[in-house]
């Protein structure tokens, strides 16, 4: 089980019963107007990250090589959509945990991350083999 599940309601409750024993009502109607703000700007910088991804192309990064470097272990999936500015093209089934996405760029180079209950894990950079012939010279 998560812990997350339990601690972020006991949190709330917690700072609505400081506010109360602080100030009364009028403390329990700062820390609500503090929670819905908190709230509020979560919900606003969701819907710039899916203004953004709507505009690209499903699973496409601009360098798969520079997401690579960017990608830290515990981040979660719309911080990575927010780094990519596109959605990730779903590997794994539907429902299915890990969740494994993929980014691919204009060289075919491309990033697989896999998410477990919505967190990065692991990722992987797979970059195209070229050819050296006489052509390439």
């Amino acid at each position: 089980m998560n812990l997350r599940n339990i601690l972020v309601p006991a949190g709330v409750i917690g700072l609505v019963l400081v506010g109360y024993a602080s100030a009364g009502w009028p403390g329990v109607a700062a820390v609500a107007g503090g929670l819905v703000m908190w709230a509020l700007l979560h919900f606003t910088r969701l819907m710039n990250v899916m203004k953004k991804a709507a505009n690209r192309p499903i699973g496409y990064v601009g360098s798969a090589v520079m997401l690579n470097a960017r990608l830290k272990p515990g981040v979660n999936l719309m911080h990575v959509m927010a780094m990519t500015q596109s959605l990730g093209e779903r590997v794994s089934a539907e429902d299915a945990q890990p969740e494994v996405y993929r980014w691919t760029d204009g060289t075919q180079s491309h990033v697989t991350c896999e998410f477990v209950n919505g967190r990065l894990q692991k990722w992987a950079l797979v970059r195209p083999q070229v050819e050296s012939g006489p052509e390439a010279e």
